[in-house]
């Protein structure tokens, strides 16, 4: 069985709701990354046996089959084929692991994996009516969270918990104080703008042009935010005390994509290995503590590499809410200055498709500045899921 191997990937910035990337559909956001990840590896366009995008809305520009309309936006080879998958948060890390998958039962030896979300252009939807004449059904913005919900799962306590309930929940069960949650989410601004002013993402990231202009720095990080600031704002949740807007990530657009290749293929075209795949892991549990997903799948990825926590020399933890950030660290034993060093998604933001592959873009960059050997990318998925996965630098 061959190895998996990351060559070349890159992210768009990261938008705000409504905001700069708000007049670029997400077809097009996908179709940039896709095109610029294979011109950067200088793979000839035939080499490529598929695309493979993760999105987790599929309601509106990015319906049909997303990844396959990347490919022909993106000026590739109409034989080309492409697929879409759905974890959620985590479609853009299942994109990556199965690319890798492929590749090791050697049914492909070239991929372009990633993930792409426009949380702002996400359509509101109507339910048709169950029957002839009847007034319009229940209508939901596919922005995020449940929309036609099975009566069966509303009937179960808690399963159909809002992305704030269950980070509320998470902050009950673990003890996680409103102090705590507000100080990490500074943190995550005050290093994102430190990285920003740095030039330290300038590499991972490609131009986006708008009809407002060129885009080419992640739009969230806040340089006004304070502890004094964050602690005025209000709790979002009915009864709850800790989850606010501003220690939670925000509504985004982005995408991203990186080439995982064969150790054939790498050899054969002269590509440029940035990391090995070593392993990657999926895990479930509760749905109103979806937040915790990590800490399975990542206890389930490192049994699978046969490493520990004290392997790893540089962790990206999606911050979904600080609550089920600061858990999830507390619960596997993290090092909180590995965590994160550049900042995180409530920062950074958190474009639901291309989350997880920007976690692994940004994880291979920070790999290689500090020459660190593992790396890990881990983050939770709603209804209750998590993934996990770890790359050893080659570059």
């Amino acid at each position: 069985m061959t190895d998996a191997y990351l060559v070349d990937g890159i992210r768009t910035p990261v938008g705000r709701y409504g905001g700069l990337l708000a007049g670029v559909r997400p077809d097009d956001l996908a179709a940039l990354v896709v095109g610029e990840t294979v011109a950067r590896s200088g793979l000839p366009h035939d080499a490529i046996d598929e695309v493979i995008l993760g999105a987790a809305n599929q309601a509106g520009e990015d319906n049909r089959n997303v990844a396959r309309m990347a490919v022909l936006l993106a000026g590739l080879p109409d034989t080309l084929p492409g697929i879409t998958v759905n974890r959620l948060c985590a479609s853009g890390m299942s994109a990556i692991a199965m690319a890798s998958q492929a590749i090791r039962a050697g049914d492909a030896e070239v991929i372009v994996a990633g993930g792409v979300e426009s949380m702002t252009r996400a359509p509101w939807v109507q339910a048709k009516p169950e029957r002839a004449w009847a007034k319009p059904g229940a209508t939901f913005d596919t922005s995020i969270g449940w929309r036609f919900a099975n009566p069966k799962l509303l009937s179960r306590d808690k399963a159909t918990f809002s992305m704030p309930e269950t980070a509320e929940e998470v902050a009950r069960l673990d003890g996680i104080s409103r102090a705590d949650a507000d100080a990490f989410a500074l943190l995550s601004h005050q290093r994102a703008l430190a990285a920003i002013d740095a030039g330290r993402l300038a590499s991972e990231i490609v131009a986006v042009e708008t009809p407002r202009g060129t885009v080419d720095t992640d739009e969230g990080p806040r340089r006004e935010t304070s502890l004094e600031a964050l602690a005025k704002l209000r709790a979002v949740v009915p009864g709850g005390q800790v989850v606010t807007a501003g220690n939670a990530s925000s509504l985004n657009d982005g995408a991203s994509a990186i080439v995982v290749a064969s150790a054939d293929a790498v050899q054969r075209h002269g590509l440029r290995v940035r990391a090995r795949i070593v392993a990657s892991a999926s895990a479930a549990l509760a749905p109103e503590i979806m937040g915790l997903g990590p800490v399975p799948a990542t206890e389930k990825a490192l049994q699978k590499a046969g490493l520990t926590v004290a392997d790893l020399g540089a962790i990206e933890l999606n911050e979904a809410f600080a609550t089920q950030s600061l858990a999830s660290i507390r619960r596997l034993g993290l090092d909180p200055e590995i965590v994160n060093a550049d900042g995180g998604a409530i920062a950074l933001g958190h474009p639901l498709g291309s989350s997880g592959s920007r976690l692994i873009v940004t994880l291979l960059r920070r790999l290689e500045a500090t020459g660190a050997r593992y790396g890990l990318a881990t983050m939770c998925v709603g209804v209750g899921q998590g993934t996990a996965m770890i790359v050893e630098r080659l570059s």
